[in-house]
């Protein structure tokens, strides 16, 4: 379904508009010496079954330094603890839900622990990647970003007890070392070169079956890594205290696969704490055998599947098979915080060409400070096969919500949904499949707020 270059853009940004969600990593967790104490109690149904929830979220942030814990506790209806939070030693360590010192895009920013919306570069190759789309299967990673004015690094390890996706991109601003560094627009010229492998058990298998004796999967076909790379280069057209707007061109290469080109716009603006707006708008030029943004909100879940009861292998390496043209298509990004309390993020992307190709990632809060409502929810959706087919929850969604009234100052009653996605385990714990889990939990959270 082919789209104008005006109407995608619209399409996103009212799309955004009327959908609502909550997500620190995209608007900010904390600011300096700040925090909150963030618990509660409520029923939790699981699939259709009822369990007793009681969490506990504190976050505290001092100085560049953030720390948020996250400890979630569901008995049923015996009192016995759901055990699926606590099946591994990585999940007491997730309790600590993240250690960071500064934010993306300071001089240096460095957090370990759940990666939420993890972006290298200018997103062709990672974007708003999440090392932990099922609670039931948390992970703990780092990034390190390091930024000289002259040169920089920005690193990622998306889990420390296995060896999935690792790498980085490193950039250089050669102005900067010559005379011509303080010369508008091309003084900054940027130049990057990005590597990233997935070294994931089984991510490049494409048959294989259940040992019966071991309990294990086997692979028959394993074609290795899923290795990419790729260089870019940004040019910053303006830059003034209220406005930002930087040029880009991408050149990604997915090893023993196809490449893919982008270029566009990046643009900011900074009203004074009023209203701060940021977009993002790029072409995309694709070879056969090639998917831009490959490592997305949902690779975790697409990375490969094994169907126990059909024996079938599938993985986001066979869609690269089955891309056998070349294909172009848009990209579009907003991003609008009003006063601090209306945050709206929303983000779409297509090729023109190809079915199922659609990417979707809504993101929104509303709590203003002076009412006494809250308004949360999140979604993210792939292999959209056209807009009608946006807002069918299935397989390739993952949703969450939350509607709350504040009772008195510090107290929330709230309605909160989520879908997400369950492992399926083979006997040595290692994660075959994904299976959709619906929760619905009614909470009462007490939620204060504190100066350092």
């Amino acid at each position: 379904m082919k789209t104008n270059l005006y109407g995608k853009v619209l399409f996103v940004f009212f799309l955004a508009l009327f959908f609502n969600s909550k997500s620190n990593a995209q608007f900010q967790p904390p600011f300096q010496d700040e925090g909150f104490f963030n618990g509660g109690l409520g029923m939790t149904w699981i699939d259709g079954e009822p369990y007793y929830n009681v969490r506990i979220m504190p976050e505290i942030a001092f100085s560049n330094i953030g720390v948020g814990i996250d400890l979630n506790l569901e008995f049923d209806s015996n009192g016995n603890l759901r055990t699926e939070n606590f099946n591994t030693v990585e999940d007491y360590i997730r309790i600590v839900r993240y250690f960071r010192y500064g934010y993306k895009g300071d001089p240096v920013h460095f957090r370990i622990g759940s990666l939420d919306w993890a972006t290298i570069g200018h997103g062709s190759i990672m974007y708003l990647y999440n090392n932990s789309p099922s609670f039931d299967a948390r992970k703990n990673g780092a990034v390190l970003d390091l930024d000289f004015s002259s040169f920089g690094v920005e690193t990622i390890f998306s889990n420390f007890t296995q060896m999935n996706i690792i790498g980085g991109r490193a950039f250089v601003r050669p102005l900067q070392f010559t005379s011509l560094a303080g010369f508008p627009i091309i003084g900054k010229m940027e130049v990057g070169a990005t590597y990233l492998t997935d070294m994931t058990e089984n991510v490049g298998a494409y048959e294989g079956r259940i040992d019966p004796l071991t309990g294990n999967f086997n692979a028959a076909v394993d074609k290795g890594n899923t290795t990419i790379y790729g260089f870019d280069f940004g040019l910053p057209i303006l830059r003034t205290g209220i406005v930002n707007i930087d040029a880009f061109y991408d050149y990604v290469q997915i090893a023993d696969y196809g490449h893919g080109n982008s270029f566009g716009l990046m643009a900011d603006l900074h009203g004074f704490g009023l209203l701060d707006v940021r977009a993002k708008f790029e072409r995309r030029i694709n070879s056969a055998h090639y998917l831009p943004a490959y490592f997305n909100s949902l690779y975790e879940i697409e990375r490969f599947n094994y169907n126990l009861t059909t024996g079938e292998v599938t993985s986001k390496r066979m869609i690269l098979d089955s891309l056998t043209g070349s294909t172009k298509g848009w990209y579009g990004e907003l991003l609008v915080s009003l006063l601090g309390t209306f945050n709206v993020l929303g983000s779409y992307q297509r090729l023109d060409d190809y079915a199922n190709s659609g990417i979707l990632h809504l993101a929104t809060d509303i709590a203003p400070d002076a009412l006494p409502f809250v308004a949360r929810a999140g979604y993210d959706k792939t292999n959209i096969n056209s807009e009608s087919d946006i807002f069918t929850i299935d397989e390739r969604s993952r949703v969450y919500a939350e509607v709350g009234y504040k009772i008195m100052r510090y107290i929330l009653v709230s309605m909160y949904y989520q879908w997400t996605f369950e492992p399926i385990r083979d006997a040595d714990n290692r994660i075959l499949d994904y299976k959709t889990q619906k929760r619905v939990e009614p909470r009462i959270s007490f939620y204060y707020p504190f100066d350092i």
